[in-house]
């Protein structure tokens, strides 16, 4: 996979909090959805994740981070961050919101700082592999470097 000496603002904002990652760039191929991304990069699905704005009862928005080959359970979710019941942002809600589109949204860098919760299963690897912010780049962070930049707490939210 070629590497793009482009910087995103995700990148910048690693570099700037010196935090180790590594970097994939595919723009330059067909694939759209997160399974794509991972088969192009050759990557385990479990250890790519995906990110998910969405809406609580209460008008609050969380974040949730989960493997793109599963989905996020509404429930669970909800239940993980005290709400009644939470619900996937429209699509057109997404840029004003975060500032990324649909498919390059990071869990860095968002406009403003959400409350952000990653599938527990994050853990069963050294480093996981999300948006670098822009369609086409991925970056790779372990858990405890992306502390240095995003509060998060692990729970239990797939189906």
């Amino acid at each position: 996979m070629k590497q793009d000496s482009t910087k995103t603002n995700v990148m910048r904002i690693l570099d700037q909090k010196k935090v180790k990652y590594e970097s994939y760039y595919y723009a330059d191929t067909d694939a759209i959805n997160g399974m794509e991304v991972a088969d192009v990069l050759g990557q385990n699905p479990n250890q790519v994740f995906k990110t998910l704005v969405t809406v609580g009862k209460t008008k609050v928005n969380y974040v949730f981070m989960v493997p793109v080959n599963k989905e996020l359970d509404l429930k669970k979710a909800a239940n993980a961050v005290n709400e009644k019941n939470i619900e996937m942002i429209k699509s057109k809600e997404l840029l004003p919101l975060t500032g990324y589109i649909h498919g390059g949204c990071s869990p860095i860098g968002m406009k403003k700082q959400f409350k952000t919760v990653i599938d527990i299963s994050s853990q069963n690897f050294q480093t996981i592999i999300f948006s670098g912010g822009k369609i086409g780049y991925q970056v790779e962070v372990s858990l405890d470097d992306l502390k240095k930049v995003v509060a998060f707490d692990l729970k239990n939210i797939i189906k």
